[in-house]
């Protein structure tokens, strides 16, 4: 069987679409959820916790189900996990099913981040990976942007007079107070598809690559006594808890202190804080090629903190457009500091890129604690909380000290 397959490739960018299509959701649903359950900002937050605490849980067993199974294996098996919870909570909506259903879809994504990054090297070649690895974060955040807007225009028209064929459907499954069920529905039928698909398409045999490959348990431990590694971790655990925060309670907070409709401009100013972090995504690469990381860092961090302060004490308007804008300026932080970590050891960077992925559980905790503050201070005082990680975030810029800095376009001057 020949090693590369372009059709697999199309399945693994479908796969990631799908991934960022079923993350990315919670953030836009929370209103819903507080009112169809009655919940406080502690307790909703709890959901987004139970879905980043998965990645935690599954990320390394999914690495050795990989290594005694087999790719093909552990991603029918992700996408069963994923049917499980999605149809949990469609047939049996509630608090504790919610928490459930979440924690299950969060497992099912972090068995497939283990498996299609690897696999996506064999089937596209190596020489293509860095591109074919560009082209998945582009269709990652194209998801993001598309899966808020799924949700606006399955519960504005939910109640139409004259409602077409999906939304006749719909009708016969989720009661019209909860018409957000509808979503838990179409998670499962996508998760029904994807695994009918991956279980007809032939998989080849990915060999890894000694930066792929689980190194002893001594090297973590090494690894762990170095205080650039702790470092580098809060530094991913901020980035992740900054997007989750900004995200996950925009459209709470736009409904609250500007009274901005969830279904309509709450959930837009989501997808416009996904669709501008892919934008700002595009802008940030050559600036790269322009500039030190470093310095791009430091510039887009600090617009950043100047969008959220606007978003957070200005007016509506303001609100509704510098939110989103955080996402163009947030695109960058996470590649810029990922880079940043692995120049800066000399070896052993798998192991380092494993312990920087268990730091992705910021994003459980910085959305729970904002909640918490929320509940006794309000959800504008919960948001100093994202200028500390902000300002992390920046520091790195100034005291980072790569082995290797990116490189830069290097003008010549003719010489008279």
């Amino acid at each position: 069987m020949q090693q590369r397959s372009r059709l697999l490739v199309g399945v693994i960018m479908l796969t990631f679409f799908v991934i960022s299509f079923f993350t990315n959701i919670i953030g836009p649903l929370i209103p819903d959820i507080i009112r169809s359950f009655h919940l406080s900002l502690t307790l909703v937050a709890i959901l987004p916790f139970s879905f980043f605490i998965a990645y935690g849980v599954m990320s390394i067993p999914s690495g050795m189900l990989v290594e005694r199974y087999s790719e093909k294996s552990v991603m029918l098996a992700a996408f069963t996990v994923a049917f499980v919870g999605s149809w949990l909570l469609a047939l049996w909506p509630g608090y504790l099913t919610a928490i459930l259903s979440v924690f299950l879809i969060g497992c099912g994504m972090a068995m497939l981040q283990v498996v299609i990054n690897p696999l996506l090297r064999t089937a596209g070649g190596a020489e293509h990976y860095a591109f074919f690895s560009v082209m998945a974060q582009l269709i990652f955040g194209l998801a993001s942007f598309v899966s808020p807007l799924v949700y606006a225009w399955i519960v504005l028209h939910f109640h139409d007079p004259h409602p077409d064929l999906i939304i006749s459907l719909l009708h016969r499954l989720v009661q019209s107070s909860i018409s957000w069920i509808s979503l838990y529905w179409i998670f499962g039928l996508i998760s029904i598809v994807m695994w009918i698909l991956l279980y007809i398409i032939p998989f080849p045999r990915v060999e890894r690559t000694a930066e792929e490959a689980h190194e002893p348990l001594s090297i973590y431990a090494q690894l762990l006594r170095k205080r650039v590694v702790w470092l580098f971790f809060l530094g991913i655990f901020c980035y992740v808890g900054t997007e989750q925060g900004l995200s996950g309670w925009m459209s709470q907070f736009l409904w609250v202190y500007h009274g901005a409709d969830p279904h309509r401009i709450g959930a837009t100013a989501v997808s416009r804080f996904w669709g501008l972090m892919t934008v700002g995504g595009l802008v940030g690469l050559p600036l790269m090629k322009l500039w030190d990381s470093r310095q791009v860092l430091i510039v887009f961090t600090f617009l950043a903190i100047c969008c959220l302060s606007l978003g957070l004490y200005g007016n509506a308007n303001l609100a509704i457009w510098c939110f989103p804008l955080t996402g163009f300026f947030a695109s960058i932080m996470y590649p810029v500091i990922i880079s940043l970590a692995l120049n800066s050891l000399d070896a052993h960077h798998g192991a380092f890129a494993g312990i920087l992925m268990t730091a992705i559980i910021g994003g459980a905790i910085i959305p729970l604690t904002m909640g918490f503050i929320g509940d006794h201070a309000g959800l504008r005082t919960s948001y100093w909380l994202v200028y500390i990680t902000l300002f992390y975030i920046l520091g790195i810029g100034f005291w980072a000290k790569p082995i290797i800095s990116n490189q830069t376009i290097q003008w010549r001057k003719d010489s008279p």
